[in-house]
């Protein structure tokens, strides 16, 4: 299956999120911060990343810019995982480069499902 980047600064979370896609036969590589989704996308060159909006270091907006700015991994499609749902927020998201803007809480369920549709959509 693909491999997956996600970058969650709650623990619990991204544990959460892991178990769901390892599940469904993803691997999966998890940072807790900004930062460290980046470094990760730059050196694992994974088929997705999931980014956290607020984290320390660097927001999931600026990963995301980043991201989408380096030749390297400007082709990665990048999804949002946020509580804030304000559609600023989700314009702002979009704006930084991601592929979609997804709402906490989810049901495991429903984000394996979303992740399949986004990477069936890249070719995944």
């Amino acid at each position: 299956m693909a491999k997956i980047v996600i970058a969650e600064d709650e623990p619990d979370i991204r544990e959460l999120i892991a178990f769901a896609l390892r599940f469904a036969g993803h691997e999966v590589i998890s940072g807790a911060n900004g930062e460290e989704g980046y470094e990760l996308a730059k050196k694992e060159q994974p088929d997705l990343v999931m980014l956290d909006v607020r984290m320390p270091k660097m927001t999931g907006y600026e990963a995301c810019q980043r991201i989408k700015s380096e030749p390297g991994t400007a082709h990665i499609p990048v999804v949002f995982l946020s509580a804030k749902g304000q559609e600023s927020e989700i314009e702002q998201g979009i704006a930084a480069g991601a592929e979609e803007y997804l709402l906490k809480p989810f049901a495991p369920d429903q984000l394996v499902e979303r992740i399949r549709a986004i990477l069936q959509k890249f070719g995944k």
